[in-house]
């Protein structure tokens, strides 16, 4: 089995359990690893017989833009439309980190990770 991670995708947006976070956004890190056979493409060099990482940028990208309260909500549905739309990848691995979370404290970020398997 082989990874394709993507590594510090950079988001701005507004999730969050506060109405002030709804209205005002914040810096989001995602970071995402699948598990995969790179052994086809590896031989082939082409696209169609990998797993195309602008293609998991774009679900980042779209679930990160549909407001969530919960970080473990956005991030279980990244997995899920990964699963469900890219039958090559096995596993999933997606960290989704708040930068500056409003906790009253210093703290660089707050960050979720879920995994899961087909």
């Amino acid at each position: 089995m082989h990874k394709i991670i993507l590594d510090n995708v950079r988001v701005f947006t507004n999730h969050g359990c506060l109405e002030e976070e709804a209205m005002i956004g914040s810096d989001y890190r995602v970071d995402l690893e699948v598990l995969t056979d790179l052994a086809k493409s590896s031989q082939s060099d082409d696209l169609s017989d990998t797993v195309d990482y602008v293609y998991l940028n774009k679900v980042i990208k779209e679930e990160m833009a549909q407001r969530s309260k919960l970080l473990e909500h956005v991030a279980q549905r990244i997995i899920n439309r990964i699963l469900k739309e890219e039958e090559m990848v096995q596993q999933v691995t997606v960290s989704v980190s708040k930068i500056n979370p409003p906790l009253g404290g210093d703290v660089e970020r707050v960050t979720i990770q879920m995994t899961q398997s087909r």
